[in-house]
């Protein structure tokens, strides 16, 4: 995934989306404070400059699918693996809740289910039947809507082709108003990902711990053309 921190306005509709297309649920007021709120992907903020001249930025934090990812040597059962597709994947019925990944992510992209999920009628007819409702004690975090991953790949195989470029978009991608994430194989030099990838302006979120992200991050260009 690349995503061009130029173009995010940060709306959080891609937060909006990935709740409903994931069955997250929402945090009260009193778990937030206590710190156990869940958000598979979050909006961060930040400053640049001084008052009175200083500027809101904006910042999507989700998984970033790291190639050497810190969180899945430390699980004890195996939960926290590598899929050939090259995603961080989580086994909700193996995980039993010790922490450790989430601990080890230096991303905080992990998020402890504290609480079964509640849903008041009719809300509950909202749930995507594609994604299983995670019970309390256990890890989830993003899986770059593998649902819609694998539903475009099993497609393709009856065609007997390849998954074309663009078409899986995850629900974060599909909602954002001004194209600011874009998801793809980065692995097929033609696809547009791989092309956003090679831009001067990307970066990877801590990328000098060496956790090999999958996602990209192209920085804000500033008045004149400078980048900031």
């Amino acid at each position: 995934m690349v995503i061009d921190l130029d173009r995010c306005t940060g709306c959080e509709a891609c937060v909006v989306a990935c709740r409903a297309e994931n069955n997250v649920r929402i945090s009260g007021e009193e778990e937030c404070a206590e710190g156990r709120a869940i958000n598979w992907i979050r909006i961060e903020r930040y400053w640049e400059g001084e008052y009175p001249n200083a500027r809101v930025r904006f910042l999507p934090v989700l998984c970033q699918h790291c190639g050497n990812a810190p969180c899945e040597p430390v699980c004890p059962v195996y939960a926290a693996y590598h899929t050939p597709d090259g995603l961080n994947a989580q086994v909700y019925n193996r995980c039993i809740g010790v922490r450790y990944c989430g601990n080890n992510c230096p991303y905080t992209a992990r998020q402890f289910n504290w609480f079964d999920p509640q849903w008041d009628e009719p809300l509950a007819e909202q749930l995507n039947p594609d994604v299983t409702v995670r019970m309390n004690g256990i890890m989830e975090k993003c899986t770059f809507c593998v649902q819609r991953i694998r539903k475009a790949k099993e497609g393709a195989a009856k065609e007997g082709r390849r998954v074309r470029d663009g078409e899986v978009t995850p629900a974060c991608a599909q909602s954002c108003p001004t194209s600011a994430l874009v998801f793809g194989d980065r692995n097929d030099p033609s696809s547009r990902v791989a092309a956003l990838a090679r831009s001067d302006r990307g970066f990877h979120l801590l990328e000098s711990l060496g956790t090999e992200p999958a996602i990209t991050y192209l920085k804000r260009i500033g008045i004149g053309g400078s980048e900031g």
